[in-house]
């Protein structure tokens, strides 16, 4: 059985992995707007208290359109969520070859109607998701998925994702998921 702070961390990445793989719908908004916080002091409470007011103020349609210049673009957005192009300037290098390495030792595969690469943002961490939740030893424990393939880039995305001139309601959930990726890489130190 999992214990509350890993259910709350499995949890938590697949909140990430959702808002980043496309723009909230209304019933999404409406789930972050009522979630109870049970320690609003906290560094965590705090950044859910700020999403959640946020959440409950935001437009769908103008989500969607912040989504939409910010990770989508005419070209692409003004934020490109891809750990290759946040390690190396490029995508398609050597660390999305190593990640697909070991999305293979963990049994996983790109999905055939998926034209992003494995190592959009959203992936990855709906990947720390399943390593959290599995039974049992995983072969590639969360702290090494972790630490190979998240720590070198996503608190930069996370960061960027704060400062982008187009983010209002990513704004709070890029300061939500900075916190949590700060509190994660202290717990996952290798």
């Amino acid at each position: 059985m999992m214990d509350e702070n890993t259910l709350w961390r499995t949890q938590t990445y697949a909140l990430l992995a959702r808002l980043l793989a496309q723009a909230p719908d209304q019933p999404l908004l409406d789930n972050i707007a009522a979630i109870q916080v049970t320690e609003p002091e906290s560094p965590m409470g705090k950044q859910w208290v700020q999403l959640m007011s946020k959440a409950n103020r935001s437009d769908v349609s103008a989500v969607e359109q912040e989504y939409q210049t910010l990770f989508i673009g005419i070209t692409h957005g003004e934020l490109i969520p891809y750990g290759c192009y946040y390690q190396t300037g490029f995508l398609m290098e050597e660390p999305l070859a190593n990640l697909r390495t070991d999305l293979l030792r963990l049994g996983l595969e790109r999905q055939k109607n998926t034209a992003e690469p494995e190592d959009h943002a959203a992936a990855q961490c709906d990947v720390m998701r399943l390593l959290l939740s599995a039974k049992g030893t995983p072969v590639i424990p969360p702290e090494v998925f972790f630490n190979q393939h998240l720590r070198p880039w996503i608190q930069q995305f996370f960061d960027d994702m704060q400062q982008a001139n187009s983010a209002r309601f990513y704004q709070s959930v890029g300061q939500f998921a900075a916190t949590f990726m700060s509190l994660e890489g202290k717990l996952l130190m290798s």
